[in-house]
């Protein structure tokens, strides 16, 4: 009688480790696959690296060192959570952008999530912006952009469309995320920190998982329900309109005939303004 007891248990014992082992196993297939039979890969592009420095000119932190360690941050919370991680570049090195691109390119049932920080002439300018291209990188982009600005004590930039080089170019779905201004005080020091760098990490990993859970329309709220991820609305910034380009043209040949009488202010004001345009590019170049 006790050698039967003694046998049942045991088989109840394996029955149930087989179960959890089984139940384990399929919960890392689902988040790493999203729905699909093999798991995704997921390429993590640092931005910049070698020679290229990354931000602006005189810029004390380079970004190329900031945006390499998210990105191996990254690919450790990826991996650990079964996805098959790709990168770019894991060290120091330059990688040319047609490069990137041909090794996204090289998978298919993947996702590119390429990590940069901002930059610009004016400290004060902060806060998170996620960027994306192809309507098939949109979910995506608001699935990364609503756990990163989430999860950081920074202004929320919103999701933008923009024709970035490694956004247009890639076949699979794809983001830039900028991960904050290194030009401002207040969020350089963030990125200075591990555990800050850590947590970007994190949250961006949340955003590759939880890419399928957004929602089919966009919302006005940006708040997540235990279902789904509201889709984010965006600024469409590749296209810039003929007959704006038109006016300003007018508008600059008729200024140009007048006398000049521009005060400091004014002239001060249109460094700055110049200096957020070259910052909208440098984070790509």
């Amino acid at each position: 009688m006790h050698r039967n007891f003694c046998g049942i248990v045991l088989s109840v014992g394996v029955l149930l480790f087989t179960y959890l082992a089984r139940t384990s196993h399929a919960a890392r297939s689902s988040r790493s696959s999203g729905g699909d039979s093999s798991p995704i890969t997921v390429v993590i592009d640092a931005g910049h690296g070698g020679h290229d420095r990354g931000g602006i000119p005189g810029q004390r932190i380079a970004e190329k060192d900031m945006a390499l360690d998210v990105a191996l941050r990254l690919r450790n919370v990826l991996a650990s959570s079964g996805y098959r991680v790709v990168m770019t570049r894991s060290t120091d090195v330059f990688v040319p952008l047609g490069g990137r691109v041909a090794i996204a390119n090289s998978y298919r049932n993947a996702v590119f999530v390429c990590i940069h920080f901002n930059a610009t002439g004016r400290s004060g300018a902060s806060g998170i912006e996620t960027y994306f291209y192809s309507r098939d990188s949109l979910p995506l982009a608001s699935a990364i952009h609503y756990h990163v600005a989430g999860g950081a004590p920074s202004d929320n930039r919103g999701v933008r469309r923009r024709g970035y080089y490694v956004l247009r170019k890639t076949n699979i779905p794809a983001v830039l995320v900028e991960c904050g201004f290194l030009t401002n005080p207040t969020e350089a020091a963030y990125a200075q920190s591990a555990s800050y760098r850590q947590k970007l990490a994190e949250e961006i990993a949340a955003g590759v998982s939880g890419r399928n859970s957004v929602g089919r329309g966009f919302s006005t709220t940006r708040v997540a329900t235990a279902e789904s991820i509201p889709l984010q609305p965006y600024i469409d910034q590749t296209k810039i309109s003929k007959s704006s380009s038109r006016k300003s043209k007018r508008s600059h040949k008729k200024s140009s005939r007048k006398k000049k009488s521009s005060s400091k202010p004014a002239d001060s004001e249109a460094r700055a303004g110049a200096a957020d345009r070259r910052a909208d590019w440098t984070c790509q170049f």
